[in-house]
C-alpha cells in the first residue's frame, strides 16, 4: 500500500534529518494494523538510515565518521566522476537507500532511543522519502 512521499528540504551538504515524526503521522494517517514499512530514498547522493534519536551528538559523530572514512576530496589519488561529489555517492552506499520497519496496531516498531533519519550528503537540496506499507 502506498503511503505517498515525503517532501524534505536539506539546508547543509551533509547532515542528518529526523524523520520519524513525518513518517509516524504518515501510518497514523493510512490507518494501517500490523505489517512492515518500507522507507526508501530514491536518491543516489542520499540515504535512510536508523539511528539514536535522543542524543544530537550520535547523529554528528556518524557524519564525522563517514566523511573521515569517504573525504570528500580523496587522499590516496582523485575521483573521476564528474560532478565533483563522489565521496556523496560512497557516503549514500555504505548508508543505504532503505529501511524495513516492523509495524504493530499501526506505529513502528522502534526500539527506545531509535528514530529514523534521511541522510544527506549532496545538499542543500529537496529530497524525497517514498513510504510503503505491507500487510502483515
Amino acid at each position: 500500500m502506498d503511503l505517498g512521499r515525503l517532501e524534505i528540504a536539506t539546508s547543509r551538504r551533509a547532515e542528518l534529518l529526523d524523520i520519524t515524526g513525518r513518517v509516524a503521522e504518515a501510518l497514523r494517517a493510512a490507518a494501517v494494523g500490523a505489517g512492515l514499512l518500507h522507507v526508501f530514498c530514491p536518491h543516489t547522493t542520499a540515504g535512510v538510515t536508523i539511528q539514536e534519536n535522543a542524543d544530537p551528538d550520535v547523529g554528528r559523530d556518524l557524519l564525522l565518521a563517514l566523511e573521515n572514512a569517504v573525504p570528500e576530496r580523496a587522499s590516496g589519488g582523485s575521483y573521476r566522476h564528474a560532478e565533483g561529489n563522489s565521496d556523496a555517492h560512497v557516503k549514500a552506499c555504505l548508508v543505504g537507500s532503505s529501511q524495513l520497519v516492523p509495524v504493530a496496531r499501526g506505529a513502528m516498531v522502534l526500539g527506545t532511543w531509535q528514530g529514523i533519519f534521511l541522510c544527506e550528503f549532496d545538499g542543500p537540496r529537496r529530497r524525497q522519502v517514498q513510504l510503503t506499507f505491507i500487510p502483515g
